[in-house]
């Protein structure tokens, strides 16, 4: 994999995320960057005859406003990969319908805020490692999550996505901590990926 591809990667990720674009053009787009992008979380040989992701049909029931309380911490998740360990600190919890989820900034340069969850659909329906609402890192910003005024946020699940690892075993993926699990399912966003 190429740094520039990367960076292309990247910088098309977040053009995406930022764009007008309704939910069914959003989820065309991503699928294009999974069919034809260098740095695509799946390997040459699944980009061949590739139809797109599997997706839980829209869903007006998984967009919340949830307030948000202070939190303090950190947690280190070992990645088990190049990356080694990664430091999050708890920003804040938000307390949301499906349960208390929080918002972690992650403790490395640059930053960036993640909210991994897991809910009871995880392993079934979807991942078994959970899915990310938002990790901006990676440029998934203004989806998932959207700051509101007065201390709360905007969560909408249809854009629940599966990490890289969820794609292929060479990717290594922080996957949500006993904190951000929730015991009731959220029927929207991705589904799982069978290769």
């Amino acid at each position: 994999m190429d740094h520039l591809d990367l960076l292309d990667w990247r910088e098309r990720v977040a053009r995406l995320y930022l764009s007008d674009r309704d939910l069914a053009g959003f989820r065309a787009a991503r699928d294009e960057l999974f069919a034809s992008h260098p740095c695509s979380p799946l390997p040459p040989p699944q980009r061949a005859g590739f139809t797109g992701l599997p997706w839980f049909p829209p869903n007006p029931d998984a967009v919340v406003e949830a307030p948000l309380r202070p939190a303090s911490g950190e947690l280190s998740i070992d990645t088990g990969g190049p990356d080694g360990t990664v430091r999050y600190r708890r920003v804040a919890v938000a307390e949301t319908p499906w349960g208390e989820l929080t918002l972690w900034w992650i403790e490395a340069y640059g930053g960036g805020l993640f909210v991994p969850v897991r809910d009871a659909t995880s392993g079934r329906e979807t991942y078994g490692g959970g899915r990310y609402l938002t990790d901006t890192v990676k440029g998934t910003f203004g989806r998932g999550l959207t700051v509101l005024p007065g201390g709360r946020v905007r969560l909408d699940g249809n854009y629940l996505y599966n990490p890289s690892c969820a794609y292929e075993d060479r990717w290594a993926c922080p996957l949500a901590p006993p904190e951000n699990r929730v015991d009731v399912p959220i029927r929207a966003g991705e589904l799982s990926w069978h290769r």
